[in-house]
């Protein structure tokens, strides 16, 4: 199995910055695409940033600018950058990965981790 594991969240003041951090393991043979999704309170869960195996990136129109995408493929880590942070920031953010796993049908398939809070104070 593939295990991603989320670090990074927490309470920051509008303005400030956090960088959160996403680390797959287990039964990986290659990573295809990355992201971040977020969700607040009574609203769906949204793209926020994704990240291609060779380096493309796309945003949601509200964190251009801000949000910075990035990932290690030696780590099998991705990496959100959060800058100039404002309170509509708010909420549970997860990492998203497309993984090929060792031992089992070529395919890819979809994991999710478990979600770290983002917190922005006004």
């Amino acid at each position: 199995q593939v295990q991603l594991l989320e670090s990074g969240g927490g309470l920051v003041q509008a303005g400030g910055s956090l960088r959160l951090s996403c680390a797959a393991s287990g039964s990986i043979f290659s990573i295809n695409a990355m992201a971040w999704y977020r969700q607040a309170p009574g609203k769906q869960r949204e793209l926020v940033a994704a990240i291609s195996s060779g380096g493309s990136t796309n945003y949601a129109d509200s964190v251009k600018g801000r949000f910075t995408i990035s990932r290690d493929n030696a780590k099998n880590t991705v990496y959100l950058q959060m800058n100039s942070l404002k309170p509509e920031d708010t909420g549970v953010y997860y990492c998203n990965a497309e993984v090929a796993r060792t031992g089992a049908p070529i395919r890819l398939y979809d994991y999710w981790g478990q979600g770290t809070q983002v917190t922005v104070s006004s």
